[in-house]
């Protein structure tokens, strides 16, 4: 689980996604294990890094069971039933708040190692 975790990370960073987290939502929430948080600068990013996912996670037969926002660009929800993904745009990560809203979970954040 936290391999794809990991990976999901990883692939928002190759779309230059930024403030990447995953929240660890074990014995906190029950309907998802991890929620992986990434944000564009713009919808055009926001839906460029969701499309990356997406796309890179079926070639390795990881299929989402379910993708909203992805027209409008200002939040993307793709789910893997264990691990909810949300790529926002700064103005609704910045409202919705969701590293706050779970601010009990352990977080883990991801660096693009690219200087």
């Amino acid at each position: 689980m936290m391999g794809m975790v990991n990976r999901v990370g990883e692939l928002a960073l190759e779309r230059k996604g930024i403030e990447v987290v995953a929240l660890d939502l074990r014995g906190i929430y029950d309907a998802a294990d991890y929620f992986l948080i990434a944000t564009g600068n713009s919808d055009v990013q926001v839906r460029a890094i969701a499309h990356h996912i997406v796309t890179e996670l079926k070639l390795e037969d990881l299929r989402p069971d379910h993708v909203e926002g992805l027209k409008s660009g200002r939040w993307v929800l793709i789910d893997y039933s264990d691990v909810v993904v949300h790529v926002f745009h700064p103005v609704e990560r910045d409202f919705y708040q969701l590293d706050v809203l779970w601010g009990d979970a352990p977080k883990s954040v991801f660096n693009s190692s690219v200087a």
